[in-house]
């Protein structure tokens, strides 16, 4: 499996296609597997498609370092398109990759040709609108790792899983997404101290590429908020909404999803 070695650690990815590069990152319990059904299509189109696996993600190993942090992982894809030396890449990134993919946009502008981002993760300040931060999905992700700590995996990925896509969410998730969140279970011990700021008006304002944010037709509305004050502040942006998805929208509803990224990056 290749991989690209960013401050001493191999980041592995899953590769097809030859052309521009266009990166993908994923989100909370999830690895490069989690992009499987973009892969082809967007090879096909003519990309250097990357699915990156995140520090401490399957193939990787868990650890108690403490650098499951949202700043280590920015540096990592940072790292990661330094290291291709093919210029700015579009970077795709979903929830918890939403929210890195943003920030490296907003920290290394150079380096990210187009952003876009699925239903990206975190919470607003009050400059766009939000409230003081609830901290009510960090809560459910932290009772979520005490349980995986404590053994009940299947307990602790239920109650994650819910947080973000309603009641009955895992339940109703395909046995290859369970397993790749089983293989990442571990990880969510690290994510509780990811100390993620955050989205300012400042920040967005500051997103110099154009972006495209992807959405569920079926999603919690928690997203949906996010994605209006992002959609009110980035300077140059689009939205879709894709039909009969959840917050796995890539994975729901594959054929639209796909349709929606090729449209924008050929735009």
């Amino acid at each position: 499996m290749p991989s690209i070695t960013v401050d001493d650690y191999p980041i592995a990815y899953a590769e097809a296609g030859e052309g521009p590069p266009l990166l993908l990152v994923h989100g909370t319990l999830g690895d490069q597997r989690s992009f499987s059904p973009q892969m082809e299509a967007f090879a096909a189109a003519g990309y250097r498609v990357m699915a990156l696996s995140m520090r401490h993600c399957w193939p990787g190993q868990w650890g108690e370092g403490g650098d499951f942090t949202i700043d280590r992982h920015v540096a990592d894809v940072a790292g990661v398109i330094a290291a291709l030396g093919a210029g700015p890449v579009a970077l795709l990134g979903h929830s918890r990759g939403g929210h890195i993919a943003f920030r490296v946009a907003e920290r290394h502008p150079h380096l990210v040709r187009k952003l876009l981002l699925a239903e990206p993760g975190g919470e607003l300040d009050e400059s766009l609108g939000g409230a003081p931060p609830s901290g009510a999905q960090g809560a459910a992700f932290a009772r979520a790792a005490a349980m995986i700590g404590s053994g009940d995996v299947e307990g602790g990925l239920t109650h994650a899983a819910e947080a973000t896509g309603g009641p009955g969410a895992w339940d109703r998730r395909p046995e290859d997404r369970k397993r790749i969140s089983r293989d990442n279970a571990r990880t969510l011990l690290g994510q509780v101290d990811e100390r993620r700021a955050p989205y300012s008006r400042a920040a967005a304002e500051a997103i110099q590429a154009p972006t495209l944010l992807l959405g569920g037709e079926q999603s919690q509305p928690q997203f949906g908020r996010i994605m209006d004050a992002l959609e009110r502040a980035i300077p140059h942006v689009r939205r879709v909404t894709i039909a009969r998805a959840t917050h796995g929208l890539n994975n729901d509803n594959p054929a639209d999803f796909n349709a929606a990224v090729l449209s924008f990056l050929a735009a």
